[in-house]
């Protein structure tokens, strides 16, 4: 054999080591990142405070006028319940106003009934027959709601919420007082009854915690702002310096919006997770899921950077071992163990150590979420079906897809079909 082939063999080889050597760091830094989350998860665990009914004190002494305001459009399914469940609490002084946002179903019947059998003042119900120019929807109906509210404390809520307690606006209103809070979101219990709905909603919430933990949102000092929409109570001073919803009219994921908003102008801002307060189901059909998530990750990250990195997350992460176990596995049982070499057998026990690392991690998070741990095998499924769903939001942030929500037509921060917008 000559010299340069001798050469060429030994170029090959060495490649050969350093392609084998490569793919082995990567598979020990996806370790590495499965025995971080382990470690959050367990750090999480200890110091996570929940709301719950068991801590209850009774409302806050002197409690501040409260005005809570609930948005609606063609919510026939669940206005009645949201609306009944939130006029059963136990808050002293609280109006409830209802904005039906031009709905086409019986929505605005319901809510004049109910509204028939409350006493003078702590019902209100507000019809909007046109959308006002330049607005999106629930922003034009909140601000609509905004102006006649009496509350020196405003709580922004939604029209698929059931309360379970009678007692969350008591807690909430007390520990924003006694914790100087202006702004402060309480995180409901989210329902999920369907296969897709278990699938895929658990993927999308870890994307969210990727970009937005809790303890970086309630730190003052970090940028990390995040609200739910569900259960947003602030103070009159904080919505007034965050500008109301005019600052944030034309934002399809308004309340992640005023929290960045509120945040970058001084005001402290919480999130908190909820235990036996209200409950929200999100999405039932997989179609919901995948309009209805391509919506949130479409306004809340408003940049391809932060959709390409939340991508190229769940690719590495969760398929990357996946591919490497197998294709490991395939040549060690072609080859032999033996002859294929210490390099393979690295790969292969790197690669299911990952998976094990994996799989265990995401069982914790499933059943601290109140998620069956025995779904931990589909998570895979459902990074596959969110990698496509953060596809769907690249296109709508360029403009080369539209968003339809509840009847609305979007395309990038317009309005497509202002005359029949909900």
């Amino acid at each position: 054999m000559g010299k340069y082939a001798l050469t060429k063999v030994a170029f090959t080889q060495t490649r050969k080591v350093c392609d084998m050597l490569i793919w082995s760091i990567l598979l020990a830094l996806i370790c590495l990142i499965w025995i971080s989350r382990h470690l959050a998860i367990s750090r999480g665990r200890r110091e996570q405070i929940f709301m719950t009914a068991a801590s209850y004190d009774g409302p806050p002494e002197n409690a501040p006028s409260l005005s809570v305001l609930i948005a609606a459009k063609d919510e026939e399914k669940n206005i009645e319940t949201a609306v009944r469940t939130m006029l059963e609490q136990d808050y002293p002084d609280f109006e409830l106003i209802v904005i039906n946002d031009r709905s086409t179903d019986r929505t605005g019947e319901i809510l004049d009934a109910i509204r028939a059998q409350q006493p003078a003042g702590k019902m209100k119900v507000i019809h909007i027959q046109n959308l006002r120019e330049g607005w999106f929807g629930k922003n034009n109906a909140m601000r609509e709601g905004a102006a006649q509210a009496r509350g020196q404390w405003l709580c922004f809520g939604d029209a698929d919420c059931r309360q379970v307690s009678k007692k969350t606006l008591s807690m909430a209103v007390r520990h924003a007082v006694e914790k100087k809070i202006d702004f402060l979101s309480v995180l409901p219990f989210l329902e999920t009854h369907s296969l897709w709905e278990r699938i895929i909603q658990p993927v999308c919430g870890a994307i969210m915690i990727l970009w937005f933990n809790p303890k970086k949102v309630n730190n003052p000092d970090h940028s990390a702002a995040y609200a739910n929409g569900a259960f947003m109570l602030m103070n009159r001073a904080c919505y007034e310096t965050v500008g109301g919803h005019e600052e944030v009219r034309t934002e399809v994921n308004e309340d992640m919006h005023l929290a960045r908003l509120a945040k970058e102008r001084g005001r402290k801002l919480e999130v908190i997770p909820s235990e036996g307060l209200y409950t929200v189901r999100m999405y039932s059909t997989f179609g919901e899921i995948w309009r209805g998530w391509s919506r949130i990750f479409f306004g809340c990250f408003g940049t391809f950077r932060r959709l390409v990195v939340s991508m190229l997350t769940l690719v590495c992460a969760n398929f990357f071992p996946y591919i490497s176990a197998l294709i490991a596995l395939a040549v060690l049982l072609v080859k032999g163990w033996s002859a294929a070499g210490s390099s393979w057998s690295w790969v292969a026990g790197l690669a299911w150590l990952c998976v094990f690392l994996q799989m265990t991690a995401i069982a914790r998070f499933y059943r601290i979420s109140r998620v069956s741990p025995w779904l931990a095998p589909t998570f895979i499924v459902g990074a596959a079906v969110v990698v496509g769903i953060l596809a769907n939001a690249m296109l709508k942030l360029n403009g080369r897809t539209t968003t339809t929500w509840r009847g609305t037509v979007y395309r990038g921060q317009e309005v497509t079909n202002p005359a029949s917008e909900a």
